[in-house]
Formats: structure tokens, C-alpha cells, sequence
């Protein structure tokens, strides 16, 4: 192979990014051709507490060549079909966010836009119904199905997984280290630039080693260590929407039926996750310190878990926003060292999944292209802000008052962005999403809905079938969902059959 100038990367801080940067690199670029070093120190711990994911992970995973019953027992993981929600629209009243879409699409638009003309016409089946993902998760059942497994007009079952974020760090720093990434042990104390360039040259560690490299990933966490404090790179804080700022967060021991998706409960203050691994349950409450002291918050934690803790109760602090910039000179911050969205909907490992994927399209050959650097840093402000955007919407629709906090969220004002697609929605039942978001409309239906926000109107295609046409479409999904949950084990059972951890 051809060297170019640009063929050792550095890669600075480990944990879920930096091993997940690693071994892609490591696959994809290959450490024949290219020489990866991944410098960590086990003086900083890691955050470790983002456990669940979303469908494109199984991308990821795919493109690395892992085997998936592999990485299920290595990590300790189960499977997830989506996120319930309680106490959100209001007190008593919960809601499920599936992976997969409603029912079928007809005539070439979403199947939600038939369900509201058959609601209008006083239907009495919830939209809920007509998801695969909803009824198996509230069944407790999972089942891995293909186009061939079930009628021919029903999607396959999408799932994400829920693991030990620690495990999953290992799992792939062996993956890394037998491709041949290079792991070096120590804590970096001095960063060294090209005194006319600015590029960073190399990193010195604590034990005088000197680390050099010709492109630096910062997987640092939250201080980012080489875009912020090296660069200056500068912070969007978008607390003012997202006001939560701290999160507690600890194990406790398994209890009762392993679900197969995430539960987030809204609180007095904020939310608390619930997030079931084969051989513990991870728990968090994020909240507002305006409004609650870590410390009453922790005993609230403790006192809603369903299974004795197992470790010390961890209080992490953050702030909600984005770097003005994640690619600066020689340097690409990835994972938290780009910014913060809380973990509301399991969007922090596939946002580092897409800064790595942007960024070997990108990648430079012999010169950093500052073409390249300027779309990249476009691409993942809007990936940070479609984001951004989604979660707001679940404090913002919502009939709850009863504390400060939760006035607050109500009534505060939204990004433009955000009001258009909550305008959009309730005049036509839809929000316009474009191609590339993250979020497709029926994520929003989930959530708008959910949350109690009805649109006032359909798309006028809805109108086009007749009443036993549609009747007759409405039975036969009913009929095919019913058919496949029919044929799924529990997901406990399918866990022990393909995939149970050896060390729980």
C-alpha cells in the first residue's frame, strides 16, 4: 500500500467511544496500513453508566463482523424493542416509544394517518396495537425474525440491545488489540503543537512517555481534554431547554421478569431510568440541581429501586450542548468530548457511531481538507440538534404542573425548529421529518401521542380507501402481529437458548 502523510492516529481516552473508534478504524482502515493507539489511564474512570442503544447499532456491530450471541453473553445484555414512558403527558398514564413503525404503509403514506381516520370514525383499538414492537415487549417475548417468518406484509422485528457499558469497552478493546490497535497505559499531561501549524504533534503521559501522530481522536469525556482545552473549541449550552444537569445513578440486583426495553419514569425533578442487564438492573435519576440536592435526590433513587444496590451511588454533573466545533486542525472530539444530550432515548453510543462513520468518509489522505472539517462540523451540530429537538418535545408536551421544575418545561419558549414540527403535527398528524433525521415519524407520533397531544386532521390519502377496505387492512395487521407473537419465546427464554452470560 501507498503511505500517505496522514497514517498514525491517536486516539486519547478509552471507555465506550474510544474502543468503539478503535475498532472500526482497526477494521475498516486496517493496523497494517495504518498505525492506531488508543492511550488510556485506569487512574480516570469512566462515566459507564450508558447502557441502552438504538436499532442502528446492529450496524455497527454488523460492520465490525461480531457475532451477535458473542457480544450478547460478553456483555452481559438483553435485548430491547423500545422505551416505555410513565408519568410523562401526565401522573398515572404511561406510553411505549417502539423501534419499529405501525402497522404497514399504505398508499404511500404512514399507516398512523389511517389509524386517526378510524379513530375519528370511533375505532376503539390503540395505535399501540398495530405495533409488533409494543405488543411483544408488553408480552415479555423477543424472537430474531426475518422477511420469510410471518405474513409477507409484516416488517421484521427491530431491536436494539441493552449492556454493561463497561463490558462492551472490553468486549471491544480485545477485538481492537488482536487487529492490532496499540493501547498505551497513562495519563496524559502535556499536549504538543507544531509551533507554526497549531497541529497537535504528540501527547506526553505521566510517565514521560511521548505518544505521536498525525490525526488525534479526543475521547476524553467530558473535559475534552485535547478540543477544549487544547483548542478552545467552545460550548453550545442548551441547558435552557434541557435543563437537567445531574444524574445519580447505581446497580441494584436483578428482580422479577428480564423486560426486553428500557423504562424512563418522569420524576419530581426529572426522569429515572430503568435498564435490565442478565445479571444486574442499572438505575439513574437525572435531574435539575435548581430544584433538587443531589443528595435527597440519591435517597429518592434508593428508596424507588426494585432490588438491593450493589454498588455505591454515583452523581455525575453535566451540561446539556454541543461543541462549536468537533473538528478543529488535526484534532476530532468524539463521544462526550463533542457534547451532551442526557439519555433520554439512548441516542449517546449512536452519535459516536455516527462521528465515526462521518469521519471515514471523510478521512484525510495526505492533508487535513478544510472542506472536510467544515462539513463534518455542520453534519454533527444538526445530528446534535435533531436530537436536541426530539427530546425537548417530551418536557414541552405535557400536561404535568405539579412541581417547579415541570411548570418550568411547560412554559418555556422551544427552538423555532422544534415549534414548527409541533405545529405541523397538530394540523396534519405529521412532522415533516426530513430524510436524514434520526427521528421518523413515527417516533413522533409515539411521543406526541403518547404524551397527549392529538392532531386535529389526517393526510387526505387516509380517505381515498373505503370503510371495509380499511377495516379489512386494520384486521389482517392485527391478525399477522398476532401470528408472529403467537410464535415468539419469552425473552428470558430465547436469552437462556441462544445467548445466556457464562459469568452472571
Amino acid at each position: 500500500m501507498k503511505k500517505n502523510n496522514i497514517n498514525k492516529v491517536v486516539v486519547v481516552g478509552g471507555g465506550t467511544a474510544g474502543w468503539m473508534v478503535a475498532s472500526a478504524f482497526a477494521k475498516v482502515l486496517g493496523c497494517n496500513n495504518y498505525s492506531i493507539t488508543l492511550v488510556e489511564s485506569e487512574q480516570i474512570g469512566t462515566v459507564g453508566v450508558g447502557e441502552a442503544t438504538i436499532p442502528m447499532i446492529n450496524l455497527f456491530n454488523s460492520i465490525l463482523g461480531i457475532n451477535e450471541d458473542e457480544f450478547v453473553r460478553e456483555t452481559n445484555a438483553t435485548f430491547k424493542l423500545g422505551i416505555e414512558f410513565v408519568n410523562w403527558g401526565s401522573i398515572g398514564k404511561s406510553y411505549f416509544h417502539p423501534f419499529g413503525s405501525f402497522g404497514v404503509d399504505m398508499e404511500g403514506i404512514g399507516f398512523n394517518h389511517f389509524w386517526l381516520r378510524w379513530k375519528k370514525d370511533g375505532g376503539g383499538l390503540d395505535y399501540s396495537k398495530f405495533s409488533m414492537e409494543t405488543e411483544a415487549a408488553k408480552a415479555n417475548k423477543f424472537v430474531r425474525t426475518s422477511a420469510e417468518i410471518g405474513p409477507a406484509y409484516m416488517p421484521k422485528l427491530n431491536y436494539a440491545f441493552q449492556f454493561d457499558a463497561s463490558l462492551y469497552a472490553s468486549y471491544l478493546r480485545r477485538y481492537s488489540e488482536q487487529r492490532g490497535v496499540k493501547r498505551s497505559e497513562g495519563k496524559v499531561t502535556e499536549v504538543k503543537q507544531n509551533a507554526h501549524t497549531g497541529h497537535i504533534e504528540s501527547v506526553q503521559l505521566e510517565n514521560g512517555a511521548l505518544i505521536d501522530g498525525d490525526l488525534f481522536i479526543d475521547c476524553s469525556g467530558f473535559r475534552g481534554l485535547l478540543i477544549e482545552q487544547t483548542f478552545n473549541a467552545g460550548y453550545d449550552d442548551w441547558s435552557k431547554w434541557l435543563p437537567v444537569n445531574k444524574a445519580v445513578a447505581v446497580p441494584c440486583e436483578r428482580s422479577g421478569i428480564l423486560l426486553p426495553y428500557t423504562r424512563a419514569t418522569a420524576q419530581e425533578f426529572g426522569w429515572q431510568w430503568r435498564i435490565p442487564l442478565q445479571h444486574r438492573t442499572g438505575n439513574g435519576y437525572v435531574f435539575c440541581d435548581t430544584f433538587l440536592d443531589p443528595d435527597e435526590a440519591t435517597e429518592k433513587l434508593l428508596s424507588r429501586l426494585d432490588g438491593d444496590a450493589i454498588a455505591a451511588p454515583k452523581v455525575l454533573s453535566f451540561v446539556a450542548g454541543v461543541r462549536k466545533k468537533c473538528w478543529i486542525k488535526n484534532c476530532i472530539a468524539i463521544g462526550l468530548a463533542s457534547g451532551f444530550l442526557e439519555p433520554l432515548e439512548s441516542t449517546s453510543i449512536h452519535l459516536v457511531q455516527v462521528a465515526i462513520a462521518k469521519l471515514l468518509t471523510m478521512f484525510p489522505q495526505n492533508n487535513i481538507n478544510e472542506i472536510m472539517v467544515d462539513r463534518f462540523n455542520r453534519e454533527m451540530l444538526k445530528e446534535y440538534t435533531d436530537v436536541k429537538d426530539f427530546l425537548i418535545a417530551h418536557y414541552k408536551v405535557s400536561d404535568r404542573e405539579d412541581t417547579e421544575f415541570w411548570r418550568y418545561v411547560k412554559h418555556m419558549d422551544i427552538p423555532s425548529t422544534l415549534q414548527e414540527k409541533l405545529d405541523t403535527f397538530r394540523t396534519r398528524g405529521d412532522v415533516m421529518v426530513r430524510l436524514d433525521e434520526l427521528f421518523k415519524e413515527q417516533s413522533w407520533f409515539s411521543v406526541l401521542v403518547g404524551q397527549g397531544l392529538y392532531p386535529e386532521a389526517y393526510h387526505p390519502v387516509a380517505d381515498v380507501a373505503s370503510d371495509d377496505d380499511l377495516r379489512i387492512r386494520l384486521t389482517q395487521i392485527r391478525t399477522g402481529i398476532q401470528s408472529r407473537l403467537n410464535m415468539m419465546p419469552l425473552h428470558e427464554r430465547f436469552i437462556e437458548m441462544h445467548c445466556k452470560a457464562e459469568k452472571l
